[in-house]
């Protein structure tokens, strides 16, 4: 894998939109994203044509990726939010780009697809830390979030992983402006859920489980069974809420198609139990995610009785979140249970 430049203070950041067109819809909390991006990490963010075009086709979206990375005054680039279209073009990106450019992209949910394409080229990424939902973060920034961005843009070397304290599974509704000065709700985070005594390191390849299923059914190029040998796997499930039936058998497709057992480890990301459409008590959010937590690891301990399995980590779909160095190195020391990652 290439190495990734730091950023400096000034330096210039792309915003695009690579899925979803987010900003197009709520402008108020896309300035938001962009008024820190300047004032708490001291960046200029520069916009591409599609950024805000609701209608953007895929070439577009195409064309933006490709033009952030051909610039060289672009120094890292950031997508606004996730969606559902990146399965139907990324894949036709040209590497060349890319691979002569390499440089930090942050983005997670649909992104992940855009992050095999990267990783598939020699080029590490960030999961997580999209513009809406940890930049624009309503009062002000998750300081467990920011902690871990200004990781990921500013410090090199390895860093330790540490649980969050609290945690927060809804967001507040982008649609009223009056929200951006609230505070959301937060709760005691229960921490790591640990099977597995084995010490292991590898390199993170994953994401959101929705979009790797994508990836499975349509023929996307993934890495090679060979590859796999060398990843700590990391996946997280997004806000459809799905059942703990779905995920046995995405686990379940994993171990059929001989990934489970090669993999050094896998690495789990906090389940989202609820959306606006689907309130839930804490009572039932705490069982949901209990049970994708016996799902997942029933499932893969059928296939791999010995890698380390820890699960509720800090990305994906809740808040606060770790911006995951995909494609670089992890070691999960299970004998501390202690999770260290090479930013």
């Amino acid at each position: 894998m290439n190495r990734l430049s730091k950023l400096s203070k000034g330096d210039k950041v792309a915003i695009v939109s690579p899925s979803f067109a987010a900003p197009a819809v709520w402008p108020h909390v896309h300035e938001l994203g962009l008024k820190r991006i300047r004032e708490v990490f001291e960046l200029e963010s520069v916009e591409y044509p599609a950024t805000a075009k609701l209608d953007a086709t895929s070439e577009e979206k195409a064309a933006d990726l490709i033009a952030t990375y051909s610039d060289p005054e672009i120094k890292a680039v950031i997508s606004t939010l996730g969606g559902d279209i990146q399965v139907t073009y990324i894949k036709n990106l040209p590497n060349e780009p890319f691979v002569s450019n390499p440089k930090p992209f942050f983005g997670f949910s649909d992104c992940s697809h855009f992050s095999n394409f990267l990783f598939l080229n020699g080029v590490p990424s960030y999961y997580g830390a999209a513009i809406f939902t940890q930049f624009a973060h309503q009062k002000e920034m998750n300081p467990y979030s920011l902690k871990y961005i200004k990781h990921a843009l500013f410090d090199e070397g390895e860093i330790e992983l540490l649980p969050s304290e609290s945690f927060n599974d809804i967001g507040l509704d982008w649609g009223d402006s009056a929200n951006l000065d609230k505070e959301r709700t937060y709760e005691p985070n229960e921490g790591w859920v640990w099977d597995g005594d084995k010490n292991t390191e590898g390199i993170l390849w994953g994401g959101c489980v929705e979009s790797v299923d994508e990836m499975l059914r349509h023929g996307v190029q993934i890495p090679s069974l060979e590859q796999f040998e060398d990843i700590v796997l990391m996946l997280e499930t997004s806000e459809e809420i799905p059942s703990a039936n779905y995920v046995m058998r995405f686990f379940r497709a994993l171990g059929e198609r001989g990934i489970l057992e090669r993999v050094k480890g896998l690495i789990i990301g906090r389940a989202k139990a609820q959306e606006f459409h689907m309130l839930r008590t804490p009572e039932e959010r705490a069982q949901y995610r209990k049970d994708q937590q016996e799902t997942i690891l029933k499932t893969v301990r059928a296939y791999n009785k010995e890698i380390p399995i820890v699960q509720n980590v800090d990305f994906g779909h809740t808040e606060p979140q770790i911006p995951m160095p995909y494609g670089s190195k992890i070691r999960i020391d299970s004998e501390n249970q202690k999770i260290f990652a090479q930013f």
